[in-house]
């Protein structure tokens, strides 16, 4: 499955590489098809199925997790964990939901776009912050634009119940997604570890 978000990059770029194709600019026209078929790949959407346990947590993107503590500040409350992912533009970049729940809020705030996998990126690039209200405590989805990445797309709402591994949003290009847990979950990652949308269990609850 390919988004209808990127039906405007694959048409623009067929476009132009049959306009300079029939310009007999050959090598031009070879680069933005290759261009396209890079944005036919990006924007692929696969179908994923979340671990049928209702106590797991599931990864809310693709990529890698740069960074894992605790905050007091910022993002997270005391007594919540912070676990930060950074994709590149090869992953799936289409977010989904880590749990079951209701949206609380969807905050938009403009910014900057440094890259994503800077300390600074945290504080100052534009980003969508949704909070999950669960049974267990509230979970807070960021999804954090970055150097290329310049737009994040939400796709629910507040009021929304949503379901774990339920497609979120995305962003374009590379960026970064931090998740907020409380205490009444146990991490089970660890920082350097590859992780997939929907389908790896990044904590569990406490017994």
């Amino acid at each position: 499955m390919i988004r209808k978000e990127g039906i405007p990059y694959i048409g623009g770029a067929l476009l132009l590489s049959s306009f300079f194709y029939f310009l007999w600019l050959e090598p031009i026209a070879v680069v933005f098809f290759i261009l396209s078929l890079f944005f036919l790949y990006f924007f692929r959407d696969p179908e994923r199925t979340p671990p049928e346990d209702p106590n797991v947590v599931v990864s809310p993107a693709d990529g890698k997790i740069i960074s894992i503590k605790q905050k007091s500040e910022g993002l997270c409350d005391k007594d919540y964990t912070e676990i930060s992912i950074f994709m590149s533009p090869l992953d799936v970049h289409v977010n989904r939901v880590p749990f079951d729940g209701v949206v609380k809020e969807v905050v938009y705030t403009p910014g900057k776009f440094f890259s994503a996998f800077k300390d600074k990126a945290y504080r100052e690039n534009e980003n969508i912050k949704i909070t999950i209200q669960t049974k267990y405590g509230d979970i807070i989805v960021r999804q954090v634009a970055g150097f290329i990445a310049r737009r994040a797309v939400c796709w629910v709402k507040e009021g929304d119940v949503i379901t774990k591994g339920e497609r979120l949003g995305m962003i374009k290009f590379s960026s970064r997604v931090d998740i907020c847990l409380p205490s009444s979950f146990k991490i089970t990652v660890e920082e350097e570890k590859k992780v997939k949308a929907g389908k790896t269990v990044i904590a569990s609850l406490m017994k």
